[in-house]
């Protein structure tokens, strides 16, 4: 039905011009038809969903429809743009408007050198050619390798349609343009390393062969930290809990302070984590501490944000393969009476007061076991807050004040997380018994950042005009 919009927005158009809608063959065929010179002179994007439904433009993506203008297009027999045969209806062309859609099959980044980027018109007669910017769908950005690098750190971006990235700005205006590695086929990331200067906050902007893309405004982000090992937040202790003690050095010595082990070496040396059982918490400090109070996060997050638009996010290092067994349970609150996978307190209920804990299996891909490291570097984990049961999207609109509100009005207002090791029923036929773990899993930086998506419009200047 779009397409058939376009095609009608197209006929009207064509009319506004003097168009003639309906051209005998033998008329459009014949030999002054098909010997007249060819010229383009401009190309319009025809989108009646736009306030400027026929806009000039200098580029394309697939599956849009286009207004050629120019001179002697009357009697054009192909169309090839990149290089692909483009079906179009000769009932709109006249001698100075063509009207033709981009079909979805046409080549980008594999488009041959020769004629990628270019639209040629033919008749028995007459040819021309015409330099022309054909994009595949607009790009995007769904996640950053390490949010908190340090300098030199390689970061790989993922996302969609990244072909070809020759630019990287990072927060402050730091562009990188050198040394960017491109999945070259499906492009889904590029990477590259981190410069030195980098000061500020915000956005990853990328440009490559399908225009620009933007990741959420979280790069270099720990303004609204819960605790890093390193002086940002406090450590709570007591019987259940491990302490600063526990704490090691960064074995990467990548510039990241003291970390914390899952699974700290002590326990390690008892022979890990049984089946059924889990490690004691990691916690921050209760109620009475300052930094405990996430109302100070507002000042960078504001309150009315959709805690859809809000993430967890931390830093983890997963040197051998992780699979089968073992998973990471974070809780805003130290409320857990059970653990693990579909635990009350992970899942959205109205059965009891605050459900707000989530679980992290990174071995677990679409039901499968699929082992997971993250090799010698550390990688950084998003988790949306609408993971955390009560403010899934069941349960509708969820503010980061309805967050911080419940986290102070408990009676336990730590922050934990720990692995426990329970079977994981991924549904009634697929479950993973639990095995003994003893895996070396170290994590660090665990900070709130905002976590909008951002979507770069072709063309800003219409946003501006709404």
């Amino acid at each position: 039905m779009k397409n058939l919009k376009y095609i009608t927005m197209s006929c009207l158009a064509l009319l506004a011009v003097s168009l003639t809608a309906c051209n005998e063959d033998d008329e459009y065929f014949d030999k002054d038809a098909q010997n007249s010179a060819i010229t383009i002179k401009k190309i319009y994007l025809e989108d009646i969903e736009s306030s400027v439904p026929d806009r000039e433009v200098t580029f394309a993506r697939l599956g849009q429809t286009l207004r050629i203008e120019g001179s002697g297009l009357y009697g054009t027999k192909k169309v090839f743009i990149n290089g692909y045969d483009t079906y179009f209806n000769r009932a709109l062309v006249s001698d100075n408007n063509l009207i033709v859609q981009v079909n979805s099959k046409t080549p980008v980044v594999e488009a041959e050198e020769e004629v990628r980027n270019k639209i040629r018109l033919v008749k028995d007669g007459a040819e021309t050619t015409y330099d022309f910017i054909i994009r595949s769908s607009a790009p995007s950005i769904t996640s950053v390798s390490s949010t908190m690098p340090s300098v030199g750190e390689k970061i790989t971006v993922y996302g969609d349609n990244l072909h070809e990235t020759v630019k990287v700005t990072l927060p402050g205006g730091v562009e990188v343009t050198e040394g960017i590695e491109n999945d070259e086929e499906s492009g889904e990331w590029f990477s590259f390393t981190m410069p030195d200067g980098v000061t500020e906050y915000g956005s990853i902007f990328s440009e490559g062969a399908n225009g620009k893309a933007a990741s959420p405004a979280y790069f270099n982000d720990g303004r609204c930290y819960i605790i890093d090992f390193d002086g940002n937040g406090s450590l709570g202790s007591w019987g259940q809990t491990y302490s600063t003690d526990d704490y090691v050095d960064d074995p990467l010595n990548s510039g990241r302070g003291k970390v914390a082990m899952l699974i700290p070496q002590n326990r390690l040396n008892e022979g890990g984590v049984a089946p059924g059982a889990r490690t004691l918490l990691w916690a921050t400090a209760g109620s009475d501490n300052p930094t405990n109070d996430w109302n100070r996060m507002t000042e960078f997050i504001p309150a009315n944000t959709q805690a859809s638009q809000i993430a967890l996010q931390f830093d983890v290092y997963v040197p051998e393969l992780w699979g089968g067994t073992g998973q990471l349970e974070i809780s805003l609150q130290n409320n857990l009476s059970n653990y693990g996978y579909g635990s009350t307190e992970t899942t959205f209920t109205t059965n009891i007061a605050y459900p707000t804990a989530t679980v992290w299996v990174p071995w677990l891909v679409d039901g499968k076991n699929v082992p997971y490291t993250t090799g010698e570097r550390w990688v950084t984990v998003t988790i949306p807050l609408t993971k955390f049961g009560k403010y899934s999207d069941e349960g509708g609109d969820h503010p980061f004040q309805e967050v911080i509100d419940d986290r102070n009005a408990a009676s336990n207002a730590n922050f934990i997380f720990l692995l426990c090791n329970p079977d994981l029923k991924y549904s009634e036929d697929v479950i993973f018994e639990a095995s003994n773990i003893d895996l070396k899993i170290y994590v660090d930086n665990f900070r709130i950042v905002p976590n909008e998506k951002i979507k770069i419009s072709d063309f800003p200047e219409e946003e501006d005009a709404e």
